[in-house]
């Protein structure tokens, strides 16, 4: 972000929160003249000083450098695709998702709302996935199924599962390609856990 567009926020932001510039100095503990140097772009706000007019204009010195949300469907699409741990571990595929979102969820265009709405389905699946097993586990599901442990009996208790990763995998597809093509996107089913 250039000196320009840095002053510009800082002036805009002022502005927005009916401060004056002595009354933003005196909030910041900045003088005078430095806030005026910083909205006229003869300087920009370093360290200390970023994080004071951060304080002072209720917002994060991120919110302040980095005001511009761009979009960027290459970011988009990987972080759709780093859905796809899920197959080295079921909780991969919600880790990895949000390590992305925290990063950038502030940043780039529809990476709050992408991010949403993978780490909803990756966690409802997730839970349908772990529930399985306990019931699997616990013995329940063989007797649902019958007593007698036989081949097809075993090769049917793991199809729910096989059906469960195939579903993920085949969702995710989908969804990185109409994100490529600048489409909305769907994960389905999945429980509102971030709103």
């Amino acid at each position: 972000m250039n000196d320009l567009n840095l002053s510009k926020k800082v002036k805009e932001l002022r502005v927005l929160k009916g401060m004056t510039q002595e009354l933003l100095a005196e909030e910041s503990g900045l003088s005078l003249r430095t806030i005026q140097r910083i909205e006229k772009g003869e300087t920009t706000p370093r360290g200390d000083s970023l994080k004071r007019l951060a304080i002072a204009l209720n917002t994060t010195p991120d919110e302040i450098i980095d005001w511009k949300i761009q979009e960027d469907k290459g970011f988009l699409t990987l972080m759709t695709l780093s859905t796809f741990g899920f197959l080295f571990f079921p909780l991969l595929g919600i880790i990895i998702p949000l390590i992305f979102w925290v990063f950038k969820k502030d940043k780039v265009k529809n990476v709050n709302e992408l991010g949403k709405s993978i780490l909803n389905f990756e966690i409802t699946w997730s839970i349908i996935l772990f529930s399985y097993f306990i019931l699997l586990f616990s013995g329940i599901i063989f007797r649902l199924i019958g007593d007698f442990i036989d081949p097809t009996t075993i090769i049917k208790t793991y199809i729910p599962i096989i059906v469960l990763y195939i579903y993920n995998f085949i969702l995710i597809l989908l969804n990185t390609i109409r994100i490529y093509q600048g489409k909305e996107c769907k994960f389905i089913p999945a429980f509102k856990f971030l709103k």
